[in-house]
């Protein structure tokens, strides 16, 4: 099973009332609810876990871990607001303005932690709830705990939401070398490691401890750097609605191409081949272009992706 540890918030989209005027719908998301939602609807055991709100917000997020078959059982009911997020469009892509001060998933403290399951073998972490606070130093203290568990961490990268950038960097330093794998977008591996040319990035950044470092790169694709070198996919033609949850979308599909190998173990995952490899990138990048041609996070389901290996 994987555990999703991270933020779960409400994404406020822009729609348009019947008689025109502007207006925003509230939609469950954030980044680690996204991947667990996707992962869910792709078939793959999956848990989920952040502080959720008592309020009506709490039980919207509650639903679509249900309806996706996500376990919501480590997240506990708290008497704190949920974490909005206003979500306004340029040119398809999205930007944020995030209101979370004082909310379930931001001030989360250490002892609300679970103790990990022993059917948990992997954990992903993530999104805004990185950045800073009690809840970033929970969350990195429950990475801390992963044990012989697999990692994977996408720290999604929002600048405009970064208040003290060295100490985000420190944390993010300080995870991504106890991470199996590591999840970026080309934009957030130039913000992460400078200018220069992606692979010698990727490679520098896997020098500091992950073993497979992946970067997508939007129309053109994913790639990956491992021990075996690069691989890449490129990625399907489709018309983009909006952009909102394509990453998030994209690591299920890779997590879940990694346990379809059977290589969903940190011991295990020395072993993944050059195929199994390409097929957990194919299946990330299917998965996103489904989320992408369709207004807000909506990934797929396994039987939407005809293509899935």
């Amino acid at each position: 099973m994987i555990l999703c540890a991270g933020e779960a918030l409400i994404d406020m989209l822009p729609r348009e009332t019947a008689d025109g005027h502007p207006c925003f719908a509230p939609h469950a998301g954030g980044a680690v609810f996204n991947t667990a939602v996707a992962l869910g609807r792709l078939g793959v055991a999956t848990s989920f876990f952040c502080p959720l709100s008592d309020d009506l917000f709490g039980t919207q997020l509650r639903a679509g871990l249900e309806q996706a078959g996500v376990d919501h059982s480590l997240s506990p009911a708290v008497a704190r607001p949920c974490t909005l997020a206003f979500v306004t469009l340029k040119e398809g892509q999205a930007q944020y303005a995030f209101y979370d001060r004082g909310t379930a998933l931001r001030d989360l403290e250490r002892a609300e932690l679970p103790v990990l399951p022993d059917a948990v073998t992997a954990l992903f972490f993530g999104g805004i709830s990185l950045v800073d606070g009690s809840c970033a130093d929970a969350f990195e203290a429950l990475c801390a705990q992963s044990g012989d568990r697999l990692v994977m961490v996408d720290p999604n990268i929002r600048p405009g939401f970064v208040r003290d950038e060295a100490a985000y960097r420190a944390r993010l330093e300080r995870m991504i070398a106890q991470a199996d794998i590591v999840k970026l977008s080309d934009e957030d591996l130039h913000w992460l490691m400078g200018a220069g040319e992606i692979a010698s990035l990727a490679q520098a950044l896997r020098a500091r401890g992950p073993r497979i470092v992946a970067i997508t790169e939007g129309a053109q694709g994913a790639r990956a750097f491992s021990a075996l070198g690069q691989t890449h996919v490129p990625a399907p033609k489709v018309s983009v609605v909006d952009t909102v949850g394509a990453g998030d979308t994209f690591n299920a599909g890779f997590l879940a191409g990694v346990s379809r190998a059977g290589q969903l173990r940190k011991a295990a995952l020395d072993r993944l081949s050059d195929t199994d490899l390409r097929a957990a990138l194919a299946l990330g990048v299917a998965a996103a272009a489904v989320t992408v041609s369709r207004a807000g996070a909506n990934p797929p389901w396994a039987q939407e992706l005809t293509c899935a290996p």
